[in-house]
């Protein structure tokens, strides 16, 4: 959300807080999808089913003592901007968002075949880490990163919130769904940890062929592995990546 300057007026302020507490629990609706965002006013917000999927670096502290700034530069641009294409490339998708160093999308899964549509996110992204790294040693860049990807299936709120008349707004997802996903990309990548974590119903939601690239993750009570874009990685072999 880009700035634009306005006195603060706290008299205003203690007004509009009484108005957004008082708002009637009535004009959150329960839908079988999420809406798109012309929907939202300042009153309103909608509650749905919906996946959630982040990928976040691991060990980004650390990559500076590795690259200069304008170099590290160059990785994030690139790791950032194919991320979101990929999260992107479905009708599905109601949100992008980018947050340091993470990525994350809300997805409408209304039918458990979205579901392994959000699926095919997280294994396209470990691709894309993959052939991220051999183009960056390609090009000189000799430390590797590492993603950890988290998805999670479950019930959120999406409503929209920022400064009423400003301009200044943003669309916000609340519920367990999101934590979770993110939650799981943090641990995911971790020393000997597998790339992928998915949330058990979200695995629970999964069609066979899925689930049985999937193992049980006893540490961390969610579902792990390193599963990847087949047609993605032998491009990558035929390339001579």
């Amino acid at each position: 959300m880009d700035s634009n300057y306005k006195d603060y007026d706290y008299v205003a302020s203690a007004k509009r807080i009484d108005d957004y507490l008082a708002q009637p629990a009535g004009n959150f609706t329960e839908v079988d999808s999420l809406p798109d965002r012309d929907k939202l006013t300042f009153t309103n917000g909608f509650y749905a089913n919906c996946s959630a999927i982040f990928v976040d670096i691991r060990d980004s502290s650390s990559l500076p003592n590795h690259y200069d700034r304008p170099r590290l530069a160059k990785v994030y641009r690139a790791y950032l901007s194919e991320m979101v294409a990929i999260f992107n490339s479905d009708p599905g998708t109601r949100e992008v968002n980018i947050a340091g160093d993470a990525v994350w999308a809300v997805v409408n899964t209304p039918y458990k075949k979205d579901i392994d549509d959000v699926f095919r996110f997280a294994y396209t992204a470990n691709s894309l880490m993959q052939l991220l790294n051999k183009k960056m040693a390609a090009a000189g860049f000799k430390t590797p990163i590492k993603a950890g990807i988290g998805a999670s299936w479950g019930r959120a709120l999406m409503v929209k919130a920022g400064y009423n008349g400003s301009g200044i707004n943003d669309v916000v997802y609340m519920g367990d769904v999101v934590n979770e996903a993110a939650h799981l990309a943090a641990k995911a990548h971790d020393g000997w940890q597998k790339p992928i974590f998915v949330s058990q119903v979200f695995y629970n939601n999964l069609n066979e062929d899925n689930q049985k690239l999937l193992a049980y993750n006893q540490t961390h009570r969610c579902y792990s592995g390193d599963v990847v874009l087949k047609s993605m990685s032998e491009w990558m072999d035929a390339q001579g990546f």
